[in-house]
């Protein structure tokens, strides 16, 4: 069962109770409705990234859906929180990629993303034999392209439970 497509989405949930504000961040990203399985952060050969839109009508509701998710929490007055999916495609189609997760704090959303961003393309240059990514800043010879999806919010206290989510979510085998 290797998946073909996947698709980026990202949410924030606030709540006084800290797993209702994880299910608010999973509504707003679109995905609550599914079972999900966390997996660790292989971007099969050929899969491809779909839009957000395109990818939830393929979901229903209780179906059992892997992804790569990126979670983070606080209930720290005015803490800044981010929750990033680095994403790194290889220039050879038939070698794997990597999704990788991040979590930070007191990070901008750009920021975040492109930390996220290197981590993955370092995946990538340190599996297939290059030195890694930061010691040859700028080096792309084995990475297509890169991309992320991150979610940022500050905490507004009062009680608050802040939860920001991202996730690369698979497209289950047999769905067109």
């Amino acid at each position: 069962m290797t998946p073909r497509q996947l698709f980026l989405t990202k949410g924030v949930g606030k709540h006084r109770e800290k797993p209702v504000s994880f299910e608010l961040a999973l509504r707003d990203a679109g995905i609550a409705q599914c079972n999900l399985v966390k997996v660790t952060s292989i971007l099969p050969p050929g899969c491809t990234i779909i839009p957000k839109e395109k990818g939830l009508e393929h979901l229903s509701p209780g179906e059992i859906v892997f992804c790569v998710m990126s979670e983070n929490s606080t209930n720290e007055p005015r803490r800044l929180i981010a929750a990033s999916i680095g994403v790194a495609v290889p220039k050879e189609k038939d070698r794997h990629g990597y999704l990788l997760e991040y979590q930070g704090s007191d990070q901008e959303v750009e920021d975040a993303g492109i930390y996220a961003e290197s981590l993955a393309a370092d995946m990538v240059a340190t599996t297939y034999g290059n030195a890694s990514w930061n010691e040859h800043e700028g080096r792309r010879d084995m990475i297509a392209r890169t991309t992320n999806i991150t979610q940022i919010a500050t905490n507004e206290g009062s009680g608050l439970w802040t939860t920001v989510i991202a996730a690369a979510v698979f497209i289950p085998e047999g769905n067109p």
